[in-house]
């Protein structure tokens, strides 16, 4: 629902010392509450069907491509076992506090990540600006899920195509390299091995740079729809049918990693590659880029400020524990991480054994190692194709869950945002869902040409990165202060009873703004110039990323101007000011029988009447605007909204 609404400015000022009625006299009363209207606002936005439905899908947000092939390659240039000390003081003090707030919020306004900013009203652009983040990242993450699935049907053969350098992509420089080669095959600097040129001139058909973008890849962009019309029709129901989804999508990871480790463990030189991943370097951590590292992974992983878990939590029941829920989120997340580095080095220390290449020489990060070195090791197994087709699906599988959320996410945001205009919304969702995924396929085609992996590259390093930082710290400023941490811990008790203990206080008032802080100075300090590869990004890919991070900042002072100026009142500035920084009428638990509970009044435009408690308001319902007079569509006056 909309922030606020045109009401008279005594009714507004009424409510700004936190929305917040007080809670019935006669609590024996809350017992008979008849939930019939709150009920069918259940069912028109829909439930987690299973408290696991929920539990796996935050895993599956949270467990992604990035705790497969970015933090191994982490871990060993950082210290190797040392650098888990880093790691594990920037989640407990940064991102499992943000985390948990994140799903406490959500849960208690059973909102999305927009209309949610009623807990202060001028900071909605905070909504906006996630969703445009999170907008951008699943435009190009479907493209890489889209890669998963091209090498998974290249698999399906009886030997890997990239296992050898007899094929008609490959150059004079390929060169196979083996530990006992006889023939005194040598690797030099102009070398490429097989795996690289198939990535490079088959997968890719790589051009020179994003100035010969060339055309479309038909291989690709059929890859790139099916991934899509997966997404579709995994969450065509809401979170009904991707709530069950991830039963398989989310379990089977672990299960492909488990196999692997196993496999991986018995082969040789995989002992070397598990010591190179965990060998402490205890004197690297006196660098301040090991401890930036750390914190990166862990934001970036966790996800907090996309907005997708607020919305994941925002179908919960009103009681979940959401503290708990997070703690074994967030801990299940780094234990993976920790546990896919022994899965991948295990087999990238038997490459490198077979190869008689150093470890340091074929180790790699991000689509570096998912494409290009691991492909490489499994080519080398014993029944390579069966190996490489589990870890495809396996990929495939991580970049569905979080593709998921961050889709759900937009789409949430926009039917709760018009649901206060047009109140059988929740009927339209499936073709607003539609709209989304066909949408975002046609946007991702430029990502399919024989220049699209520049621009994955550049939307990869600027669409979530200072703009996420920002949005992130003012959301915990916002929390923290603008609203109050101690208002947001009652908000909390009326979930969980503890509430928020002194530890997370502490976190969010002070010490994961100032770690977020130190992120976004450290990254301002060491801005370069973008490449990939040898290639130097021009002055107008530059322009172009930067028009990515401002596209996601800029909706926060104008959504704030925007409305001062259709809301703001009071007769000093003070009073200006806090006018939009309160709490607006409508902020609360999304149902009646929970405002209850929780000592706020019941939603505005309500008829008063919950079961055998009376509270004497017989308005007609309404809903609120921050627009003067009737909604207009077309020709159309919607005089009911």
């Amino acid at each position: 629902m909309p922030d606020g609404g045109d009401k008279d400015l005594e009714a507004v000022a009424s409510m700004n010392n936190g929305s917040k009625g007080d809670p019935p006299s006669d609590m024996s009363s809350r017992a008979d509450l008849t939930k019939t209207g709150d009920d069918d606002e259940e069912i028109a936005r829909g439930n987690w069907g299973h408290k696991f439905d929920f539990m796996l899908s935050c895993i599956g947000f949270a467990v992604g491509l990035g705790n497969v092939w970015r933090f191994p390659y982490l871990c060993y240039i950082n210290g190797g076992g040392a650098f888990l000390v880093p790691y594990c003081i920037m989640l407990l003090i940064a991102g499992l506090p943000m985390f948990v707030m994140e799903l406490g919020f959500g849960q208690f306004a059973s909102r999305g990540c927009i209309t949610i900013w009623t807990i202060s009203p001028v900071f909605k652009g905070l909504g906006y600006a996630m969703c445009i983040i999170t907008a951008l990242v699943a435009i190009y993450y479907n493209v890489v899920i889209s890669y998963t699935l091209f090498y998974l049907f290249a698999s399906f053969t009886t030997v890997l195509p990239w296992s050898d350098c007899n094929r008609s992509w490959n150059t004079a420089n390929c060169v196979v390299l083996s530990g006992n080669d006889t023939n005194g095959t040598v690797y030099l600097n102009t070398s490429t091995r097989p795996a690289l040129e198939f990535w490079d001139n088959y997968v890719l058909d790589r051009s020179e740079g994003l100035e010969d973008m060339g055309p479309i890849r038909w291989q690709m962009a059929l890859c790139l729809l099916l991934a899509w019309t997966v997404v579709f029709l995994c969450i065509v129901k809401g979170v009904k049918s991707s709530g069950k989804v991830v039963y398989f999508t989310a379990t089977f990871p672990y299960i492909v990693l488990c196999i692997l480790l196993v496999r991986g463990a018995t082969l040789p030189g995989s002992l070397q590659g598990v010591i190179f991943y965990i060998k402490p370097e205890f004197d690297k951590l006196l660098s301040a880029k090991v401890w930036k590292d750390a914190a990166v992974q862990i934001f970036y992983s966790l996800g907090p400020a996309w907005g997708g878990l607020h919305t994941l939590s925002s179908y919960n029941k009103f009681d979940n524990n959401f503290k708990r829920d997070g703690i074994i989120i967030a801990f299940t997340n780094c234990g993976t991480s920790v546990f896919a580095g022994f899965a991948i080095f295990s087999v990238i220390g038997f490459m490198a054994h077979d190869s008689g290449l150093p470890i340091e020489t074929v180790a790699d990060s991000g689509p570096g190692l998912a494409f290009v070195a691991y492909p490489e090791a499994l080519a080398r197994m014993p029944v390579a194709p069966l190996w490489s087709i589990l870890f495809f699906f396996m990929l495939f599988t991580l970049g569905l869950d979080s593709q998921f959320v961050m889709t759900e996410t937009l789409i949430t945001a926009v039917t709760d945002e018009l649901k206060g205009y047009f109140r059988n919304i929740a009927k339209w969702k499936t073709l607003i869902t539609l709209i989304v995924c066909v949408t975002f396929f046609l946007l991702g085609l430029p990502m399919t040409t024989r220049g699209g992996i520049y621009l994955l590259t550049l939307m990869d390093n600027y669409s979530a990165g200072f703009s996420l930082l920002l949005i992130a710290m003012l959301e915990c400023l916002v929390i923290s202060y603008a609203y109050g941490i101690n208002r947001f811990d009652k908000d909390m008790k009326a979930m969980v009873p503890s509430g928020l203990e002194l530890y997370w206080k502490i976190c969010l008032m002070f010490l994961a703004p100032v770690v977020l802080g130190f992120i976004f100075v450290f990254f301002c300090l060491t801005y370069a110039n973008l490449t990939y590869g040898a290639y130097t990004y021009p002055e107008f890919g530059e322009a172009l990323g930067w028009l990515m991070v401002v596209a996601a900042i800029v909706p926060v002072p104008v959504y704030a101007l925007f409305f001062y100026i259709k809301r703001g009142y009071g007769n000093t500035a003070l009073e200006y000011l806090k006018s939009g920084i309160e709490p607006a009428e409508e902020w609360g638990p999304a149902l009646n029988e929970n405002r209850l509970l929780a000592g706020y009044k019941p939603l505005p435009g309500t008829s008063g009447k919950t079961g055998n408690l009376e509270l004497g308001l017989e308005q007609p319902p309404t809903y609120t605007s921050i627009y003067n007079g009737p909604l207009e569509v077309g020709s159309v006056t919607l005089n009911g909204y």
